[in-house]
């Protein structure tokens, strides 16, 4: 096969047209109103809409070291499933991807199995200690675009200073988790009402936003791109919007858990709510979300967090803290702002395609859907109904928080440089 088309699709949601894909190369052929009929394979969409192939900034894949939760394989599927071409997976493996040879290892086992292109992040810190810088340099020269100790915080300021200045010295991307360890010891809930009713160890706001606060002026100061992991509060909503208004190159994700539940899910101690951050109340989530509709927080990121049920079925302040996020991110992000009316499906590939890719520069993903793009692109059925079941999910993992919830967008075709990814009717 040659070529494909994909008739009767709607790109962005907009008007109905058809699209030739030229599978050799990878890339888009043709855009027309004629069917290409005589294309060696067609795909009747249906007036289903076509978006650009989705990237994830956050994922936590787990390989190497922890393969019994996640594989790069199986996160590939999950990602696929979701309608992503393209994710980030953290440094927190064991060991650490703070060496270039482990990042190119990420990078090549990705590219082998196909599914989803899976980008190492480095770790800021060697062995996540928070004591002594990576080889920025060197790791970039491999390939790496993004540095993070997430899972932990740099709270050494004058680390933190260096690693921008060497960030700043080699174009590379700093996600920083906003957490002072000094003030969350113990912690596993929001600190609010809920938290003291239920009897749990509370998180504060200021322990996010006192980081936030002193990376932006870092940052002002010493300059670099810097990246906020995961915003939870009003707070730090507040202080990105001064950050961006002082012209400093700072930008932001949420999580699709923190703009669509709250610590209302703690009632029941289950611990596949707790995460960190953790889930806020509601008017965090409500500023998040006008946030994300004003540009004051660029992109939607999963934060993909895969626990086995040893992990989860305990204790709530013994869980461990994540959630699965590949495979209903996009649906979460529909239901609450298009089936709302608050946005349109240009909004959804700008937060989840198009501005990650611009952020971490990425030359192939998040393109527009043009005659000469790469063919990595998403299908989504935005009135084809499913209900979130964690034991259906192609994780390996099945820590969902969105357990019996229903939605109405699903994806059902995903394809990566022209080959199908994921087909919804062979799954």
């Amino acid at each position: 096969m040659t070529t494909f088309a994909l008739n009767n699709v709607r790109p962005y949601g907009e008007d109905v047209t058809n699209i030739l894909i030229d599978v050799a190369d990878g890339v888009i052929d043709a855009v027309g109103e004629n069917p290409f009929d005589d294309a060696d394979e067609v795909v009747d969409c249906g007036g289903n809409v076509l978006l650009p192939g989705l990237v994830d900034m956050h994922v936590h894949l787990r390989e190497p070291g922890r393969e019994d939760t996640e594989t790069i394989a199986t996160g590939s599927d999950a990602a696929a499933k979701g309608g992503f071409t393209a994710v980030f997976t953290m440094a927190n493996t064991s060991p650490v991807i703070d060496q270039p040879f482990l990042a190119e290892a990420v990078w090549t086992k990705g590219q082998e199995y196909g599914k989803c292109d899976v980008y190492p992040v480095g770790s800021i810190s060697q062995g996540l200690k928070g004591e002594q810088l990576t080889e920025i340099g060197l790791m970039s020269r491999s390939g790496v675009r993004m540095f993070s100790d997430d899972g932990k915080c740099v709270n050494d300021p004058q680390l933190m200073r260096r690693a921008i200045e060497y960030a700043k010295a080699h174009d590379v991307v700093l996600a920083q988790h906003a957490e002072d360890h000094r003030m969350t010891e113990g912690s596993v809930a929001h600190e609010g009402e809920q938290a003291a009713r239920l009897g749990l160890r509370g998180w504060p706001r200021v322990a996010e936003e006192s980081i936030v606060a002193r990376d932006a002026i870092m940052t002002r100061d010493y300059g670099g791109r810097y990246h906020l992991c995961h915003a939870s509060t009003e707070g730090t909503v507040e202080l990105l919007r001064f950050a961006k208004n002082q012209g400093i190159d700072v930008t932001a994700e949420v999580t699709p858990h923190h703009l669509m539940l709250t610590d209302e899910k703690l009632a029941t101690y289950d611990g596949l709510f707790r995460v960190n951050p953790p889930l806020r109340e509601a008017r965090d989530a409500e500023a998040l979300k006008q946030a994300l509709l004003d540009g004051t927080v660029d992109v939607v990121a999963t934060d993909h967090a895969p626990h086995g049920s040893e992990d989860k079925c305990v204790e709530f302040e013994h869980a461990k803290p994540g959630m699965l996020g590949l495979e209903t991110s996009l649906a979460v992000v529909h239901r609450i702002f298009v089936e709302s009316g608050e946005a349109d499906w240009r909004f959804v590939a700008k937060v989840m395609s198009e501005r990650p890719a611009e952020i971490l520069r990425l030359e192939d993903q998040g393109r527009p859907i043009n005659v000469g793009e790469p063919a990595n692109l998403v299908l989504v059925d935005p009135q084809s109904p499913w209900t979130a079941h964690g034991d259906e999910m192609a994780s390996k993992a099945s820590n969902t928080p969105y357990e019996d919830i229903e939605f109405s967008a699903r994806v059902v075709g995903t394809w990566l440089r022209g080959t199908q990814t994921y087909d919804a009717k062979k799954a």
